[in-house]
């Protein structure tokens, strides 16, 4: 699937799933370690077991003092044998103490997106007076970025131009099929000791185990895309120790992950041809056509140019849907790529659309790596390609844009060292406190029609359903959604939920789209 992040924007087929990551949170990098000095500030830490230290790097230049290492066990069956490492960061509540209401776990999708970053773009997102009531806790799944070991298969494996994602023949096809076995083998070569351990399941294991570590009874949760998902597990396994839950960009569970893939290639499309039709109604500015069918002439004109002549050597038609993916993400990205479209095929300019590229394209290997190791051992994938290929010929038919790409995205499921088991874990919702769900209805990476599957499994949720919303993120939108908010802060101040019956419970207008 293109990779679930919650808060930005991550990609499918080619784009670091799905990256929804909230603009305060973008500039993450693996090599942020935590490194040390005295306690967190503010922090209460009842019977914790954790060492805080001073942060270091860009953590420590975003605001962010708190950070610790947490070991947890590699297998829980084994809770003797050997033990990774967490990488976590906390925001301390400053909230006086009789205040406060506990550790809010935050996560920003993925499989395999970073949440380091994420406690302060929260922080920051929530009102002043409800995130001071909260000890606000990143945390580095296993095996992504500053968590030890980092897992990584082979590192220039997004070295462009890459093959071209829709295969002209079988020949074409032939090599992607082959890249996409190659990099299954070489992370069974490099991390086959790891890769039975990296289901969601273990995550939520991991979570429960940071609950422990800070003395606590009941955690509470604030996710985004696959972290919904990660929220979900959690709840199954750990139903009496959820005190509130918020899930924001919703995954299906039912259709982990084969089908959810294919429900997001056809959302997808409709993410494009909006932004198609917002460009053509700006046609006096970026002269790509008046109307939308012009406009996506326009952008595969632009696709058929760098497939021939890629830029720098290194952006051709692959990289090229990896931006332009992002915008399915957070249409305030659209302005910059009508622009940087109208330069390159208008004005024979290619600099704009590079540093599109640079700012939204680049793929992160650490976090494909994750993505592959956690979704193709979640549950069995279809080991036949001729299977792949006749389903996705289906699929291209209707929605072109993300068919190939998102394929490619998920092909080492077919090749996967690790065999997940028939079907996913089944979700259930039963002794759960009241949980504050938040959809747009045009949502690309999680679907609508998915996430009411999951509200159905969750009979104390309640949604909030933003009409016409497709900006994957509903709380991190920029600008702001003030409807949105409204929910989400009552609910963490207070836990308060919308009270109208069925499976939309309240409803926000969707922010209206950019203007150039």
């Amino acid at each position: 699937m293109t990779a679930l992040l919650g808060v930005g924007a991550c990609s499918a087929g080619g784009t670091s799933s799905s990256q929804a990551t909230p603009p305060a949170a973008r500039n993450t990098q693996a090599g942020s370690a935590p490194r040390a000095t005295g306690p967190a500030e503010g922090f209460v830490p009842g019977h914790s077991t954790l060492r805080w230290h001073s942060c270091a790097g860009e953590l420590a230049q975003d605001g962010v003092r708190d950070c610790t290492m947490l070991s947890v066990p590699l297998d829980y069956a084994k809770p003797g044998g050997r033990h990774i490492s967490l990488a976590l960061d906390m925001i301390p509540a400053t909230a006086p103490t009789s205040k406060r209401q506990g550790i809010l776990l935050v996560n920003p999708g993925g499989p395999g997106g970073s949440g380091l970053s994420l406690a302060v773009a929260v922080a920051q997102g929530l009102s002043p007076a409800v995130a001071a009531q909260y000890d606000i806790v990143g945390f580095d799944p296993r095996g992504v970025g500053s968590s030890v070991p980092a897992l990584s298969c082979d590192p220039g494996y997004f070295s462009g131009p890459r093959p071209n994602y829709v295969p002209g023949n079988p020949a074409a096809e032939q090599v992607l099929i082959n890249r996409a076995r190659t990099y299954a083998a070489g992370c069974s070569r490099k991390f086959g000791w790891l890769l039975p351990h990296m289901t969601t399941e273990d995550m939520a294991r991991d979570m429960d185990a940071v609950r422990t570590a800070f003395g606590v009874p009941e955690i509470n949760y604030y996710a985004f895309s696959w972290g919904t998902y990660l929220g979900q597990v959690y709840a199954t396994l750990f139903p009496d120790r959820v005190r509130r839950m918020v899930l924001d960009s919703v995954v299906d569970p039912t259709g982990a992950w084969y089908a959810d893939n294919v429900g997001q290639d056809y959302a997808f499309q409709g993410r494009m041809d909006a932004f198609y039709a917002w460009a053509a109604k700006y046609d006096g500015k970026y002269h790509l056509g008046r109307t939308a069918a012009q406009v996506r002439a326009a952008w595969y004109r632009a696709r058929n140019q760098l497939l021939a002549h890629p830029l720098k050597g290194t952006i051709g038609a692959d990289e090229f849907d990896d931006t332009f993916q992002q915008g399915a993400y957070q249409d305030e990205l659209w302005p910059g790529f009508a622009q940087a479209l109208s330069s390159y095929l208008n004005d024979g300019q290619a600099g704009d659309l590079i540093t599109q590229y640079q700012s939204n394209g680049i793929q992160g290997e650490n976090e494909f790596a994750v993505y592959n190791a956690v979704e193709c051992s979640d549950v069995s994938w279809p080991r036949s390609w001729s299977f792949w290929t006749s389903d996705t010929e289906r699929v291209y038919r209707k929605a072109p844009f993300l068919a190939w790409d998102n394929a490619w995205f998920n092909a080492a499921c077919a090749f996967w060292p690790v065999k997940g088991p028939a079907k996913p874990l089944r979700i259930r919702g039963t002794g759960l406190p009241g949980i504050l769900m938040l959809q747009g209805t045009l949502d690309a990476a999680t679907p609508y029609a998915g996430a009411q599957n999951a509200h159905k499994l969750l009979p104390s949720a309640r949604m909030v359903v933003v009409e016409g919303g497709g900006n994957h993120g509903q709380s991190m939108e920029q600008p702001s959604n003030t409807c949105v908010q409204g929910y989400l802060n009552s609910y963490l101040g207070t836990g308060a939920l919308p009270t109208a019956p069925g499976l939309v419970n309240a409803t926000c207008p969707a922010v209206s789209p950019p203007t150039p």
